[in-house]
């Protein structure tokens, strides 16, 4: 019996182990470079959960600790009783402030990062992202007008993004209220009717990515996904100038 809980331990704290090398494990669900979102918010992201863990850890101790060190005797008198602790009172009401406070701080400083857009003028490629029931349509400004690719839910679109580059996303809504997601990408943006969002990032590694509209927004919310597809600079050029011949294959 003694051997096989050893096994088993030790299979347990290998699986640990091997769970900690993996930067999806150690960023819990996260990784912090896919793009300059990431690097913004992978901190706070940590950290927040490092805050959750610790404030439930000491409260799972303040709950166990009366109840197993503390418990009535048969023989022994009923315990002294205490009205209030002013010390414990002070201490759990400025320590969830000081938590609350420091967690707002950092996130004030990653959301003015994230929502940062550079001048119009500037070297960025712009792209619009419109929001349809139930699927996505993408315009590239430098295809041109007319090259919006539009998706359906039975063929879902992709988006392609330059690895490296920035771009600047233009977000709008023909119907209700949707909203574009893709949570590699650590991103959520809402596509509102009649209101216009922007948010520009960079990708920095090459792959495909899913994404999702994350508000229900009718019958066939579900399926309105799409993907996006970061691509060397050279392959965006050229998807460019293929939505500028109408080939888009």
């Amino acid at each position: 019996m003694l051997r096989r809980t050893s096994v088993l331990a030790l299979m347990a704290v290998s699986t640990i182990l091997t769970g900690c090398s993996n930067p999806e494990f150690t960023g819990l669900g996260h990784t912090g470079n896919v793009t300059s979102v990431n690097e913004s918010s992978f901190g706070l992201w940590q950290g927040a959960w490092l805050a959750a863990a610790v404030v439930g850890v000491l409260t799972l101790i303040l709950i166990l600790w009366p109840a197993i060190f503390h418990r009535k005797k048969e023989d022994s008198e009923f315990p002294r009783q205490f009205q209030y602790n002013i010390p414990a009172e002070i201490a759990y009401t400025v320590l969830p402030f000081i938590i609350v406070a420091v967690l707002f701080g950092y996130t004030a400083k990653a959301e003015s990062e994230i929502v940062k857009v550079t001048p119009v003028s500037s070297e960025v490629h712009d792209v619009t992202v419109n929001g349809i029931q139930w699927s996505w349509q993408f315009a590239y400004a430098e295809a041109g007008p007319g090259t919006t690719v539009t998706g359906t839910p039975a063929q879902p679109p992709v988006l392609y993004m330059p690895q490296g580059e920035r771009v600047r996303f233009t977000f709008t809504a023909s119907d209700v209220i949707h909203s574009f997601w893709v949570p590699e990408f650590m991103i959520q943006m809402q596509n509102i009717p009649g209101i216009t969002n922007k948010l520009e990032f960079t990708a920095n590694e090459l792959g495909e990515y899913r994404g999702f509209c994350n508000i229900l927004c009718g019958r066939q919310h579900s399926q309105m996904r799409f993907t996006v597809k970061v691509v060397t600079p050279a392959e965006y050029d050229n998807y460019i100038e293929s939505l500028k011949a109408g080939v888009t294959g």
